[in-house]
């Protein structure tokens, strides 16, 4: 409440909560904070999960870096302090997902820790997983999908995740695939399995 600009907004609570829509979906709600290098493959991954998740009856939805970026965020840039705008406001919209009973996806670069605990920090526990797409740098610049590397090392694009901005890897994530080693269908499996194998959705 401290960060409110205005003191006279009260939070209004409703008549049916998460547990209520969990009951009805016949699934846990959660995000799935995908994290990883551009090009590394989190939208690829993120749309092959959804329509996994959703062929099992599982309600899903991908909230996708670039997608989100043409709406929500279109206001913002790639500085840092934007940076870490375009992940409060996301984090903000995946709790919203997760109280509303889906399994909501990100795909989002989200190069700073503090901004992705930031994110956790908004939901219960267990409500939120980190899933770290691993993907060596040599191999995201080699497939180069965008162009966005080339771009940037011809100095085209500026703070450049990988090249002319950091990116912090995840500690301590709950999921790890690795793009460069596992197909995409290797990298389904992985998250589907941690799904089942913690409750989150039923075994096939």
């Amino acid at each position: 409440m401290a960060n409110l600009k205005s003191k006279h907004v009260v939070w209004h609570p409703g008549a049916v909560n998460k547990a209520d829509r969990e009951t009805v979906t016949g699934h846990k709600a959660c995000t799935l904070w995908m994290t990883g290098l551009p090009a590394s493959g989190k939208s690829t991954v993120a749309v092959a999960l959804e329509k996994a998740l959703w062929d099992r009856g599982v309600h899903a939805y991908i909230l996708d870096g670039d997608n989100v970026r043409h709406g929500l965020n279109k206001d913002l840039g790639f500085s840092p302090e934007d940076r870490n705008e375009n992940i409060r406001r996301i984090g903000e919209v995946a709790k919203l997902f997760t109280d509303a009973g889906v399994i909501n996806i990100t795909a989002f670069i989200s190069p700073y820790r503090a901004d992705r605990d930031q994110a956790r920090s908004l939901t219960k526990a267990g409500e939120f997983l980190e899933v770290f797409v691993d993907c060596s740098p040599e191999e995201c610049e080699r497939r180069d999908p965008k162009g966005h590397y080339k771009k940037a090392r011809a100095g085209e694009i500026k703070e450049f995740t990988g090249i002319s901005a950091p990116y912090e890897p995840p500690l301590t994530p709950e999921i790890t695939i690795r793009t460069h080693k596992q197909s995409e269908e290797d990298c389904v499996a992985t998250i589907m399995t941690y799904l089942e194998k913690n409750g989150y959705v039923p075994t096939a």
